[in-house]
């Protein structure tokens, strides 16, 4: 196993500056006319008109209260899907999974491992660091696809892992204490995440959301309380119930067609594969993670090339780029990227 060096991951962020820079020098008006898809991530995808009329639907009240039906209907749901006790609604994944982490650790002193490419540790600002004092050993898998201990793993495209593999959320879910589920990746919420687990771990949690700025009132000592007299304090926020819709529409209306994103990457990754490009990881759900290495092009050139097309993709490394497939990206995508590719290579 290796583990990741500070050089390495200098390295990966002055990447990401170099290529944020780059799109940063023109007007947003220009760039949204000149750019027709962006592949950079399935986090990127906008509300549509529909979703917008279920948002305005939403059941909304006071969640400090527990008031906001909606937020309720969503965590008992996602509790339910995953065969847990209880859910919490937060603002984002990198705040469900800060809380989550820290709401796992009780002796210290702390230690997370994890993949070198996991989320909390590539981009979460040293999270780890600075909100559990805990320190991280990140590790680069033997497989190049995840870390073999059976408790390590990667949740936030629950979503994905469950469509591609054919298991249920709860068939996932059972070999792990709590999880943290993104509703932006892959399914194209606007904002939310949630963090799954057993009513005491979320009690814990709902009090940590407070610490991190997520809207809760009862104090820490009633804890122990709550969960001998099975009595809910309201450690919510307020009229969250609009992002929890969207959420919900999300659920019912983008999950069922995450099958046809992974087919298309497939299909990009077969034409890719004909012009002699490998790939840092195996294809298997809706991202392609395509190696240019042995081109005469970097992978910043490649995707500059390639925005001029029209479509954004994300430089990974300084030879790896990202391609992300999600259901606002037409099916000419894949071609407008391989038409390039034959022109500049």
């Amino acid at each position: 196993m290796l583990v990741a060096s500070r050089a390495q991951l200098f390295k990966r962020n002055t990447i990401f500056r170099r290529l944020y820079s780059h799109f940063s020098n023109e007007s947003k008006d220009a760039a949204q006319a000149r750019i027709k898809y962006d592949m950079r991530s399935d986090t990127v995808t906008k509300p549509t008109p529909k979703m917008f009329e279920r948002i305005f639907s939403a059941k909304v009240g006071d969640d400090v209260y527990g008031e906001d039906f909606s937020v309720i209907e969503l965590e008992k749901r996602m509790a339910e899907l995953c065969g847990k006790e209880a859910g919490m609604f937060c603002a984002s994944g990198t705040m469900s999974n800060q809380i989550g982490i820290l709401a796992n650790l009780s002796i210290p002193p702390f230690s997370i491992l994890c993949d070198v490419n996991a989320h909390i540790n590539v981009y979460e600002a040293g999270g780890i660091a600075f909100h559990s004092r805990a320190s991280t050993t990140a590790v680069k898998p033997a497989n190049d696809k995840y870390l073999t201990l059976p408790e390590v793993k990667n949740g936030a495209r629950l979503w994905n892992a469950s469509v591609e593999a054919g298991f249920s959320f709860k068939d996932i879910s059972q070999y792990f204490d709590s999880l943290s589920v993104c509703f932006s990746k892959g399914l194209g919420a606007p904002v939310g995440s949630i963090l799954i687990g057993e009513k005491r771990f979320i009690h814990r949690a709902r009090h940590l959301r407070k610490l991190f700025g997520g809207g809760t009132r009862a104090a820490f000592r009633r804890i122990d309380y709550e969960v001998k007299c099975n009595i809910v304090y309201n450690y919510r926020w307020r009229q969250a119930g609009i992002l929890a819709e969207a959420a919900q529409y999300c659920i019912d209306n983008h999950l069922p067609l995450l099958k046809e994103d992974h087919k298309r990457a497939k299909a990009l990754a077969t034409e890719l594969e004909k012009l002699g490009i490998g790939f840092a990881h195996p294809v298997e759900t809706n991202m392609v993670f395509a190696d240019f290495s042995n081109t005469k092009l970097d992978a910043i050139k490649i995707a500059e090339a390639i925005e001029e097309a029209g479509v954004l993709i994300m430089p990974y490394s300084e030879t790896v780029a990202r391609i992300v497939f999600h259901h606002q990206v037409g099916d000419d995508a894949s071609d407008i990227i391989i038409s390039t590719l034959k022109r500049i290579l």
